[in-house]
């Protein structure tokens, strides 16, 4: 592949890449961590710095160029695809994730990991289990607070890293994923503050992305239409982008103008962790 066609790739297509080069070097290897999860189709979040994999024989974890090779006193489940690659399961995946990613990213993990609507993999109640089995007690606070968290409700990475994002502001937390039935049709929102009466959403455009310019077009004059439905039977609606709810400020400023109350200090050490990812490339 050519140098342009690689940078033309989505950060997390290269790292797919990279995986399966890996598996082409080394055809008994056992993924884990990040590169499990990308075979499992769970979040990877831009383009993780190393691939990783798992070999219980080991006595010490150790690294040989971009490959890290963790072991554990702790055991894991592996399972294969149907590609033929060898990966730790989705449980013990999900579970060594949670214990090293940034906390918002592991809470977008775990939601889709959970969701039915997303991937659906596994459930709280098992991951919970490993993590009471497991002796390993490297980032148990941040897993556990990320179970507490995690909601199979949500739909998207954006939608679950701006929830935590909202906690972390102190705001009022909203239901998720709530129906509005008007005009013979039913409108789903992404956030819901009840009490308030106020809609939130995470605007994604990649709902835009069509094969011709009407097509956009027909597709912007319904959300618009849809938005007009939804405004008619609340007294607030606020959107918002990923870049909004990354910076947290922006954030807080719209919901603060739509009148969601804020009912806690903010967690300013948490708002901190959205600045950087350090288990992926700049």
């Amino acid at each position: 592949m050519r140098d342009e066609e690689w940078l033309a790739l989505a950060p997390w297509e290269r790292y797919l890449a990279r995986v399966h080069a890996a598996a082409a070097r080394h055809p008994d290897i056992v993924f884990s961590h990040e590169s499990a999860a990308a075979l499992w189709g769970l979040p990877v979040f831009g383009e993780p710095r190393h691939v990783h994999c798992f070999d219980l024989d080991r006595a010490t974890s150790t690294r040989r160029g971009d490959l890290v090779i963790h072991t554990s006193a702790d055991p894991r489940e592996i399972t294969s695809h149907a590609s033929g690659l060898h990966t730790t399961d989705a449980a013990h995946t999900t579970l060594d994730l949670l214990r090293v990613l940034p906390p918002a990213f592991a809470l977008a993990l775990m939601d889709a990991a959970i969701s039915p609507r997303q991937l659906g993999l596994t459930d709280v109640v098992t991951v919970r289990s490993l993590l009471a089995a497991q002796r390993n007690r490297r980032g148990v606070s941040r897993a556990e607070w990320v179970l507490d968290a995690a909601n199979p409700l949500a739909e998207s990475v954006a939608e679950s890293v701006s929830r935590a994002v909202i906690t972390w502001l102190g705001f009022e937390l909203p239901e998720l994923q709530v129906a509005f039935r008007r005009q013979g049709g039913t409108d789903r929102v992404d956030f819901f503050w009840r009490r308030m009466a106020v809609i939130g959403e995470m605007d994604g455009y990649a709902k835009y992305a069509a094969e011709s310019a009407q097509t956009v077009v027909d597709q912007v004059i319904q959300e618009k239409r849809r938005e007009d439905r939804l405004r008619e039977q609340v007294r607030g609606f606020v959107r918002w982008e990923w870049r909004d709810a990354i910076r947290a400020a922006p954030l807080r400023e719209k919901l603060l103008r739509a009148g969601v109350p804020v009912v806690a200090a903010p967690a300013r050490q948490l708002l901190a962790t959205l600045r950087t990812n350090p288990r992926s490339l700049p």
